[in-house]
């Protein structure tokens, strides 16, 4: 099964291009639903939700909506001492997991975080932080991309995020891979020019996708969605609103005939 969205809902410039003037932020998440059955959560990043905040969101979607969810900062780049922190998530996920809307945890970490033995043993420390909750890995180092790698994932059942994004040099590279029984793939642009020099980060994601740049990935995502139970495909060059465009694209390559 693939679920097709994008990566947050709730900016404020796509208020135009793809909210309507004048509606109340209170009802984006609504309008959004009307369109997309999956969305990924992208505050939590900042801060760890509170049941109370996902409760509204259970109860402002229709059944079959599902969320996955981006892990604490403090899960992924400040990886000393945290062991409240993911308590408190883990805890936060509750009404998700009970209206059956969770479809797994993103931990996306920094360049910075490298495939050393230090590396290997936090991934295993914050498998067992998470329980048996499916839990999907977001790289952004090359060297990261190895076999050996992959099958350390398989054995600690930990999904592999596959990604598009500009193909810079130590960046990972678009391929796709399953190593769980969740599949998932961000298409984040292919920005180069403002890759690392921008001086706002929305900069990085202003990028509007060809119908010829997508039809490379949709072969790819069949195959994904062989291997796995649920693969999930989010947009994140949200600027403006053109990852809904890119999602809308990308359903439409995914589902034809």
């Amino acid at each position: 099964m693939i679920y097709i969205g994008t990566s947050g809902y709730s900016y404020k410039d796509w208020v135009g291009p793809f909210y309507p003037e004048g509606t109340p932020k209170k009802e984006w998440l609504e309008f959004y639903a009307r369109d997309f059955r999956v969305t990924e959560l992208n505050f939590s990043y900042y801060r760890v939700p509170t049941t109370f905040t996902m409760e509204r969101l259970v109860a402002k979607t229709p059944e079959d909506f599902v969320f996955t969810i981006k892990a604490h900062q403090d899960m992924t780049h400040n990886r000393e001492g945290n062991e409240e922190v993911f308590s408190e998530f883990v805890f936060s996920l509750k009404p998700l997991i009970q209206a059956n809307k969770f479809g797994c945890v993103l931990a996306q970490f920094p360049y910075s975080f490298r495939p050393d033995e230090e590396g290997l043993e936090y991934l295993r420390f914050l498998r067992e932080q998470l329980g048996d909750l499916p839990v999907v890995i977001e790289f952004r180092r090359r060297d990261w991309i190895r076999d050996g790698i992959f099958d350390f994932l398989r054995e600690n059942d930990l999904g592999f995020c596959c990604v598009d994004q500009p193909r810079l040099k130590g960046l990972i590279p678009p391929i796709a891979v399953a190593t769980s029984s969740i599949a998932y793939v961000r298409f984040h642009g292919r920005n180069a020019k403002k890759w690392w020099q921008h001086k706002e980060a929305w900069e990085r994601y202003d990028y509007t996708y060809t119908d010829e740049e997508l039809e490379e990935w949709a072969p790819k995502i069949h195959k994904l969605e062989e291997k796995a139970d649920k693969t999930f495909v989010f947009a994140n060059n949200h600027w403006e609103g053109q990852a809904v465009q890119t999602a809308r694209q990308l359903r439409m390559l995914l589902t034809s005939p």
